[in-house]
């Protein structure tokens, strides 16, 4: 009996200096640089966002945040490998919308966001924005719209490929309207962008950061954004929902995800500091021209809103539209 008690007292106390270890790590966290993993190039939205909060981190903490680019098959490339890193906060996720996406247009072997990956939290959404040439013969959505239902499959669309923001978007725009166009990916936001200013592409329903210099200055022509209430930026140009197209909620958003089994307490660290950054003025400031609505809040937000972007592309998905294009 004597033994069994020496034993139990022995487990408990081991169970004590676990707890004190762990409780140590996240009081020192982080001690040495940290990677943020983002599966697209560098120079788009995303990577524009992520690196103003790296920056603000590495500043908070005093480590170095390595941005670290890792594009690929819609996104997939870069977020397996941030899922099969080890779970120690040293290695961080700056996600997108593909990754709800992917699970049903490019599901991978062994790969589930939901469960490889512990939620830390929803940065922010971006405004989509849809621009045509500027001599389209189409000066609205309707006239787009009347358009391509007389003309099937006769329009193209730049895209950076399947589950981006902008191939969601015109999918989603083309479900709503009961339209056929035809996608034309690109490597780069740069060569889609030039291909639609030389009218090469019919349109373009991007993120509005990085385009309002192209609208602004005529050499694209905006005919509606995203959301449910117009860009500051563009206080001329309707939202979709105005014009009778329910095209409301933002496609793009963001968030911050560490591997499966980091230490919960290093994810509530990094979620507060976060929340700071995000209600900050400068970091405010950057954003509205680059057409951001930031979020923040505790990782039950971006676990939920996850589930249900998972939820709502499979539904779209039975259309047959994100096989189709």
């Amino acid at each position: 009996m004597t033994f069994k008690c020496l034993v139990g007292a022995t487990l408990i106390a081991a169970s004590g200096v676990l707890g004190l270890h762990t409780s140590a790590t996240a009081e020192q966290y982080p001690s040495r640089p940290i990677r943020m993993i983002i599966a697209f190039p560098a120079g788009g939205t995303l990577d524009t966002l992520a690196r103003i909060i790296s920056q603000k981190l590495s500043e908070k903490w005093g480590q170095p945040l390595l941005v670290e680019n890792r594009p690929g098959a819609g996104g997939n490339i870069g977020a397996v490998a941030a899922a099969r890193a080890a779970p120690d906060g040293y290695t961080l996720h700056f996600g997108a919308q593909s990754l709800a996406v992917n699970v049903t247009i490019a599901p991978q072997k062994d790969f589930d966001p939901v469960k490889d990956f512990e939620p830390i939290i929803l940065v922010a959404t971006a405004q989509d924005v849809l621009m045509v040439p500027p001599d389209s013969p189409f000066h609205s959505v309707k006239e787009l719209i009347g358009y391509a239902k007389a003309h099937p499959a006769q329009l193209n669309y730049a895209t950076l490929g399947p589950g981006t923001s902008a191939y969601l978007a015109t999918v989603l725009l083309s479900d709503l309207a009961g339209i056929k166009m035809q996608n034309v990916p690109y490597t780069a936001v740069s060569q889609a962008s030039t291909d639609l200013l030389s009218g090469r592409v019919s349109l373009f329903l991007p993120t509005l950061g990085g385009h309002l210099g192209h609208i602004k200055a005529g050499s694209a022509r905006a005919l509606a954004v995203s959301g449910s209430v117009r860009a500051d930026q563009l206080p001329d140009v309707p939202t979709f929902e105005e014009i009778g197209v329910p095209f409301v909620a933002e496609t793009s958003w963001y968030g911050v995800y560490a591997p499966k089994g980091t230490p919960r307490e290093i994810i509530a660290k990094i979620n507060q500091d976060v929340n700071l950054i995000l209600e900050s003025p400068d970091v405010k400031e950057r954003s509205v021209p680059l057409g951001f609505r930031l979020l923040g809040g505790p990782p039950e937000k971006l676990r939920a809103k996850l589930e249900s972007e998972i939820a709502r592309w499979a539904e779209v998905a039975k259309s047959g539209s994100l096989a189709a294009n």
